[in-house]
């Protein structure tokens, strides 16, 4: 089935971690890795993240750059990138940043009998593919269907394993900040049951100045 291109970005320490085990959303990123999201996010059609991501996170995926937003503007696209939420059950208040921060389209996938009138009404686009937990091959299957040509991901770890796992992503970007967070409980790029085995191609490093890496992947398709 057709599918968006799958960028998935990520922000980690040198020991891998994406946060550490109170899943508070550690600060990890730089100001400058910030502006490297920042023109991501410009650079995609829509950006997508996982329910824990959604729900204790409320995270606002808008452009902050009014240059790149005037930029998105000029090439006919919308100010911000349309806002995806993957969730099994939803749980956002009406006052979400995610719903609430913007303008940019807002689509949410979850299981069938899963949906919310109260979000519909309001503009929110939901989409009800899978039985317990949301079909990933079907859900950017439908986001191919309405426009979403490139799809950047922002964690977290399950919804990225997942993805991964079903051969979903095309690239891997990530910055390795100079910190260690250990713990044995503390979430991964790649964080979910079972096990991986995926050959990525690298295709860049860049070194900064503030100790943090970035570097960009292909994954190897079977």
């Amino acid at each position: 089935m057709p599918r968006p291109y799958v960028l998935l970005n990520v922000a980690a320490t040198v020991d891998g971690k994406i946060d550490t085990h109170e899943r508070r959303g550690a600060a990890i990123s730089t100001v400058r890795d910030r502006q490297r999201v920042d023109e991501l996010r410009a650079s995609v059609d829509a950006v997508m993240v996982g329910s824990r991501t959604l729900h204790d996170e409320d995270p606002r995926l808008t452009v902050k750059s009014e240059t790149l937003r005037a930029e998105r503007v000029a090439r006919g696209q919308p100010e911000n990138p349309a806002k995806v939420g993957v969730a099994s059950l939803l749980k956002l208040g009406s006052d979400s940043r995610f719903l609430t921060s913007g303008p940019a389209r807002i689509i949410l996938f979850v299981p069938h009998g899963c949906g919310d009138v109260d979000l519909g009404r309001r503009g929110v686009e939901i989409y009800e593919v899978g039985e317990a937990r949301v079909d990933l091959t079907a859900a950017l299957s439908r986001l191919a269907e309405i426009g979403i040509k490139r799809l950047m991901v922002e964690g977290g770890g399950t919804l990225n394993f997942e993805l991964l796992r079903l051969g979903l992503v095309d690239e891997v970007e990530l910055f390795v900040a100079p910190l260690i967070f250990g713990g044995a409980a503390a979430p991964t790029l790649a964080d979910g049951d079972g096990a991986l085995s995926l050959k990525l191609v690298r295709s860049s490093v860049e070194t900064w100045d503030d100790g943090g890496v970035v570097l960009r992947y292909m994954v190897e398709q079977s």
